[in-house]
This record gives C-alpha cells, structure tokens and sequence, in this order.
C-alpha cells in the first residue's frame, strides 16, 4: 500500500501489540518530532533568580524598598536570592548581616518560602527565597 502511494511505511508504536504503523511521509513525520519537541522545550518552565543586595548597615528605607522589589519577584514566579555583601573590615559585622537576611525572610513570610537560611561564603551571606505555589 505504501509503494501504491509513494509514501513511507512507519512504525509508530513498536512496544504495542501487535506494533502500530502508518502509511505516511517519513520527512514529514520526523520534521513535526522535531516541532513538537521544539514546543515542548519552549513550553518548559524557566527557574528565574532574582538577586538582592544589601551591606551590613542597610537603613530601614532602603530595607522596604528593596522588600517591596522582591515582594513583585515573587509574586511574578521568580526566586529571590538575598545576600549581603561586606566589604574590608565589615566582616566583622556578619551578625548584623545575618540578623537582616533573616528580618526579610520573616517580612517575606506570606510571599515565599525560604530555601536556605543564611550561609557565608567569603564576603556574602546569601539566602535563597522561592514562591510559595499558587493554590
């Protein structure tokens, strides 16, 4: 039949049984695999990290506008990585920077969820904030 209409014979399902096939163009058939995995692909959710950076003394107005930014992070779907930077001598305030990253955690409660708590490498502390799922 396939020869008949100058087509290709193509196993669609060769675990069924018996194994499914159909009379078709075989360029065809791979080209809309191709298109078909290439939407998929495309249709796939993208992690988005937003970052946040704060120094150890970060004043109580900057602190609230940069809440209010991660607030819209979280809410669009993205993470939020907070971390605070210190430069020179200022390591030696790791507490205070500790202390901020968990104070936007808890001001951060209803929007997300914390990932990790705050861990210093090097000269940052980071801490990873997700969204919480929509219900």
């Amino acid at each position: 039949m396939a020869e008949e209409q100058e087509l290709d014979l193509v196993e669609i399902a060769p675990q069924a049984e018996p194994p499914v096939c159909k009379v078709i163009d075989y360029k065809k058939f791979l080209y809309d695999q191709k298109r078909r995995q290439k939407e998929i692909k495309a249709n796939a959710s993208k992690v988005i990290v937003k970052e946040i950076r704060f120094g150890p003394q970060t004043d109580d107005h900057d602190f609230q506008f940069k809440l209010n930014h991660a607030k819209g992070f979280l809410n669009e779907g993205a993470k939020v990585k907070a971390y605070v930077f210190f430069k020179g001598r200022s390591i030696v305030f790791s507490e205070q920077g500790e202390v901020l990253l968990l104070k936007f955690a808890q001001e951060l409660e209803e929007f997300g969820k914390v990932e990790n708590l705050p861990t210093l490498e090097g000269k940052r502390m980071t801490m990873m904030i997700g969204p919480k799922k929509k219900k």
